[in-house]
């Protein structure tokens, strides 16, 4: 059984990474049925405490996402040229472009730590670090988590722990100071970096798990931008969901069936019906989201 972790708001970018639970690698053989198991083994999810107004967003931990992409292309997989440049952090001076960028970071940190990418993984934990401490988050993101990273950094479940505690802190810390907005963006870079990573190793192959799992990410765009909703009038806020808002006109694309039902031996039904619909995504589909998406990307990382 599995603990479930309580804080007052969750790291939204986490949820994304089920986009890559079931992901095929770049020229690399399918798991589908090794990450069938672990899914069904890792349930935890994080739990909102928080009294304040708003949707809670439920998640898989970090650290469980982060098995769940080992799965999907092994050690020897050590690409980071689709990450962000840690060299661009200091061209970020506005106060968007951090909060974007942190979402960014974070999940780069996470790509490295998974994959035992030792030194980037220490190269961008220092990058989140420096970035956090400009945005008031330095007793989130502590010396000791550097130290405890550097003696764990051969060891992927160590790192998933420490990494776990880098963002529930985080998070739990701007939730505690009412920094909305600025978790919203956050959510959002870190949401944009998981689908650019994700598109990075898939090869869309047509009703592969893979592929549903980019079209299922539909559902987690739309809770990003309800979340966003609560901080209309913050331009910040409103720029970034205007964006979003026209990716998602790209996902409305993907055609949604329904699930024919399925009856068992004993003749009841058990799948489908008028209520299971499903989304099923085509190679157009498929390639204009990772358009969009690199596009968006590419314009919060810019530097001038």
């Amino acid at each position: 059984m599995k603990t479930i972790k309580k804080i007052k708001i969750s790291f939204m970018f986490c949820a994304v990474f089920t986009a890559l639970m079931s992901l095929q690698s770049c020229g690399g053989a399918s798991n589908d049925e090794a990450l069938m198991e672990a899914s069904g083994t890792e349930t935890t999810v994080t739990e909102s405490t928080s009294s304040t107004q708003g949707p809670d967003i439920q998640v898989p931990s970090p650290g469980e996402m982060l098995q769940f992409i080992k799965i999907l292309g092994g050690k020897t997989n050590k690409n980071t040229s689709f990450l962000n440049p840690t060299a661009n952090l200091n061209a970020y001076n506005e106060a968007s472009q951090k909060a974007l960028n942190f979402g960014i970071y974070s999940c780069d940190l996470s790509y490295c730590s998974v994959f035992e990418i030792g030194s980037e993984t220490l190269k961008y934990f220092k990058t989140v670090k420096q970035l956090g401490d400009q945005m008031g988050l330095s007793s989130a993101i502590s010396n000791d988590q550097l130290k405890r990273l550097e003696s764990n950094v051969s060891k992927s479940d160590s790192l998933s722990v420490i990494t776990d505690d880098i963002y529930f802190t985080s998070f739990s810390a701007l939730e505690n100071s009412k920094q909305g907005p600025t978790i919203a963006l956050i959510m959002a870079g870190g949401w944009i970096e998981s689908m650019h990573i994700a598109c990075n190793l898939v090869n869309f192959k047509a009703q592969s798990p893979a592929s549903e799992r980019i079209a299922d990410q539909k559902y987690a765009l739309e809770n990003i931008i309800d979340y966003m909703k609560k901080h209309t009038g913050n331009s910040m806020v409103d720029n970034t969901r205007t964006d979003l808002e026209n990716l998602y006109k790209i996902f409305q694309k993907i055609e949604e069936k329904e699930i024919p039902s399925v009856k068992s031996s004993s003749g009841t039904t058990v799948l489908g019906g008028t209520q299971q619909k499903q989304l099923v995504i085509t190679a157009t589909n498929f390639k204009e989201i990772a358009a969009e998406i690199s596009s968006l990307r590419n314009k919060y990382t810019h530097i001038n």
